[in-house]
């Protein structure tokens, strides 16, 4: 075990303190792993939209709520003076949750409770104070100023800011044993893994760059009088051969005796395998991220099987998404009652699937039951079947 200020540290798995400030708890051993994963996810394909889909399914399609509350229309329709709607703010909510681990809302109000507005902190942007009791915000880490940091109150304390106004933060994070102030995300066991679909796909890239030629030596025969001759006879060679640094290899040699230049092409038999890994770490990806293949539109190519969707769906609705947005909400809720002391539980996400084909067969109930919607299987009206209700529908159209 270390020993920091004359305590004994047990979180010897987590590496020693390299510094850092005594203002707020470092994310990760540099404080920029927000960054590292943000840029992770800019460049592996299926790990950014995995991580899009998530946030909209999550987000849903709009809100339900009691008609008798007008507040929560008012709120629904705009939550800031930015004229966000709520759900726009909670699908960036449900991003960042989804890319980091954790996730930020701002609350604001007055004295009074006259209003409430929420918005949404860039997670990057946001770490926890020491006393944890308070969230900073800074707009670069990697360069950090006490000076230029803002300093909020961690939820359900207020603090007075500068123009009057009460707020607070709400930090949502997934909980992960020895990180006690910051989330870890779901798919930390696949950074690896994305890493290498990056990789793959880069491969490609450098390929196509160089039109799928072969890699090899070339040897130029030249007499030249010095290495600086040399080294620009080689600079001049690459830059109108050479296709991707490292494709091809140049060297010169005296032409003296020699037979002349040539290539040497290095073979290269391991096509399949990277194709296989490339394939491998895709599927590694969705599970990391416990989703599903269909709704990541990766086995579109085969077919589109409307039926596998809608059960993936309905899996994911009961697994993931329904439980990732009660956690959303119901501090959003708490918000709601406390500042305008409203009752805000009839606020609820409409949540839709992605295609709405319904076997004939199926009743109402059961429709209704897989788009997520309320379902009660002894209602009459809904003991029909979806034959029936087209039918109808298709009669009065003609």
């Amino acid at each position: 075990m270390f020993v920091t200020e004359g305590r004994r540290d047990p979180f010897i798995v987590l590496g020693r303190v390299t510094g850092g400030s005594d203002d707020f708890w470092r994310w990760g051993d540099d404080n920029l792993f927000p960054c590292a994963l943000a840029l992770l996810s800019r460049r592996s394909a299926t790990h950014r939209r995995i991580i899009n889909d998530k946030a909209d399914y999550i987000s849903g399609k709009g809100f339900a709520f009691d008609p008798g509350v007008p507040e929560l229309g008012e709120l629904a329709g705009c939550v800031n003076g930015t004229g966000e709607s709520l759900r726009q703010l909670l699908n960036k909510l449900a991003f960042d949750k989804a890319l980091f681990g954790n996730a930020f809302a701002e609350v604001v109000t007055d004295g009074r409770g006259g209003f409430l507005s929420l918005f949404h902190q860039d997670a990057s942007r946001c770490r926890v104070a020491k006393d944890r009791r308070h969230v900073l915000l800074h707009h670069d880490w990697a360069h950090y100023r006490a000076s230029e940091a803002v300093r909020l109150p961690l939820w359900p304390d207020f603090g007075e800011a500068a123009d009057g106004t009460l707020r607070s933060v709400i930090h949502y994070k997934d909980y992960e044993p020895l990180f006690e102030n910051y989330g870890v995300p779901p798919y930390i066991a696949g950074l690896n893994v994305s890493a290498i679909a990056y990789k793959t796909d880069r491969w490609n890239i450098s390929r196509l760059d160089n039109s799928f030629q072969l890699s090899g030596v070339m040897t130029l025969d030249a007499g030249v009088d010095s290495e600086a001759e040399a080294e620009e006879l080689v600079r001049r060679a690459e830059r109108r051969f050479g296709g991707s640094p490292g494709q091809v290899m140049f060297m010169v040699r005296d032409a003296e005796g020699a037979s002349g230049s040539s290539f040497v092409p290095i073979a290269s038999e391991n096509d399949g395998d990277w194709k296989a890994l490339h394939e491998q770490a895709t599927s590694d990806i969705v599970v990391a991220h416990s989703w599903f293949r269909s709704l990541s539109g990766l086995d579109y190519a085969a077919g589109f099987d409307a039926e596998r969707i809608l059960h993936e769906y309905e899996v994911a609705l009961n697994t993931v998404i329904l439980a990732e947005q009660e956690e959303l909400m119901e501090p959003l809720r708490q918000a709601v009652r406390r500042v305008l002391g409203v009752d805000a539980s009839s606020l609820q996400v409409v949540n839709r699937p992605p295609t709405r084909s319904k076997p004939l067969y199926m009743k109402v109930w059961e429709a209704r039951r897989a788009d997520g919607l309320e379902y009660d299987p002894d209602d009459p009206q809904q003991q029909l079947f979806v034959a029936q209700i087209t039918k109808y529908a298709l009669r009065n159209i003609d």
